[in-house]
Formats: structure tokens, sequence, C-alpha cells
């Protein structure tokens, strides 16, 4: 069997556990021991991709060694952050063949995995009877479900999901202002001074009335006119154009807080264990 690091087999595997990302998780030694061995450095995966190995740096307990933890002997508890090595011993971890991140992952050092998680020397965890009796041709990991099959059992995760409410801003047209000019027609009246010339006739007595003139002087003629102009102004009147004022328009946006109310559902634990002790986290 061909094993590959999950980021060589697909590089962009943060993006099928939405953010679940198993490598950097602390592992500790079992659930109700809750002691710190290590963190999860990397993932092993098969030609299929299936979780075959967790590389588990055992810092904690052992300076500057790794080791492989088959998937079926952990469990992963992504609401903690943890992944628990079942029934790992500190035994057992120093006997593990140290993984080598440049050395080949043969058939052979494989079998000193498993032989390890094998032996029943360690632990006081179920593992598997004996050493299936295969060959590196005809070894398949579906023979010893106990080391590769992910225990539903240990494994299993309810989601509670709950309802929000998500405020958000939708634009809609209220209405429309229209703003244009007419002209209206009225009558103005405007006050112009004129002058009328008009002719004023007087008679007057002379002072020497009764002097005698010459004959001379006496100029009788028939058909004398004395012609006079009369004017008179008339109103003359003319339009002129001119700003009377200026209208601008512009919008101006107001900012209000508007209450909005809906009706959200959430979903709560229901736990029946009868008279069985039950430990929340």
């Amino acid at each position: 069997m061909v094993l590959h690091r999950l980021t060589d087999f697909d590089p962009n595997y943060h993006e099928s556990f939405e953010g679940n990302d198993i490598k950097g998780l602390g592992v500790y030694t079992d659930v109700s021991n809750k002691e710190k061995i290590g963190t999860v450095s990397d993932v092993l995966v098969d030609e299929e991709g299936h979780f075959r190995y967790l590389v588990v740096d055992l810092g904690f307990w052992i300076f500057g060694k790794k080791v492989l933890l088959p998937v079926g002997r952990s469990r992963i508890d992504h609401e903690a952050n943890r992944v628990y090595a079942l029934g790992m011993t500190k035994e057992q971890a120093e006997d593990l063949p140290e993984f080598d991140e440049g050395r080949i992952l043969d058939y052979e050092y494989e079998e000193q995995v498993r032989g390890i998680y094998r032996d029943s020397k360690y632990g006081n965890q179920p593992i598997a009877a004996s050493k299936p009796s295969q060959s590196p041709e005809t070894y398949s990991y579906e023979h010893e479900p106990s080391l590769y099959n992910l225990n539903q059992e240990n494994h299993q995760t309810l989601r509670l999901y709950e309802e929000r409410l998500i405020a958000n801003k939708r634009r809609e047209k209220t209405g429309e202002v229209s703003i244009g000019k007419h002209f209206e027609t009225r009558t103005a009246n405007v006050s112009v001074p004129i002058s009328k010339e008009h002719v004023v006739i007087s008679r007057v007595t002379p002072e020497d009335k009764g002097r005698v003139v010459s004959p001379n002087e006496a100029n009788f003629r028939e058909g004398e006119v004395a012609r006079v102009e009369i004017y008179e102004e008339t109103p003359e009147v003319r339009k002129e154009a001119f700003v009377r004022e200026e209208v601008r328009v512009q919008k101006v946006v107001e900012q209000e807080m508007v209450e909005t109310e809906g009706t959200v559902r959430r979903e709560e634990l229901d736990v029946n264990a009868g008279n069985l002790p039950i430990e929340e986290k």
C-alpha cells in the first residue's frame, strides 16, 4: 500500500473539512485520563484518500519522537479540539518505531507499527487478537478494522442547530419627484409720467390802449394765421427678462434605526440515559 501525506494528496483538503483541520490538534491518552501526550503533526492517507495514520509528535512525552497512530485507535473530538489515543501507554509509545518523514513507509515498517498495537501486553483496551496471515501483496487495511476503521461509536457527532435573524437592506423606489417650470401671464402696472401740451390764448389789453398808430404800423392783412405745434408724450412699454431666483434640487440621505423581529428555532439536547452517569464538558 502506498501512503501519502494529506497535503501531498490534496493541497486543498481544508475546503473539504469546513475549517475542522485535524492537523495541530492536541493528542491525549484517554477520555477519562486527559493527559496530553503530543500533537498531530500530519495525516497519512492511502491512494483512495482514506485516513490510515495520524502522525503524532510526542514532544510532551518523549522529546523529539514522532510515531504513527492508526485512525482506528483514535477518537477525534473537533468540539474540544482534541484527539484521544485510545489505550496508549508510555511503554507502548517508547516501543513504537520512530516515524521519519524521509523514510519509505513499506510493508515491513507498517508491520512493526501494527505489531505494537496488536500486542495485548499494552493497556487494557481491546485490540486485534493476532497478526493476520497476510503478505505485502494480499494485505488490506479492511482486514484489521480495530486499527483502521473510524469507529462510529467513538467518533459520532451530534450537531445542534439554531436559527438566527440576519439583517439586510433592500433598496426600493418609494416615489419620484418631478421638478420643471412653466410660465404664467398676468397684468402688470407701471407708472410713467408724461407731458401734454395745449394752447392757452390770452387776450390782454395793452397799457397804451387808445394810442393812435401810424398808417404804416397798422398793417391790416386778411388771412394771417399763427401756427403753434402741440405735442404730448405717450407711454412706451418694453419688456426685459432677468433672473428672479434660483431653485437648487438635491437629495439628502437620513439614517434611522428600524427594529424588526422574527421567529427563530433552536435545537436543545435531550439526553435519556436512565440511571447511567453522564459527563458533560
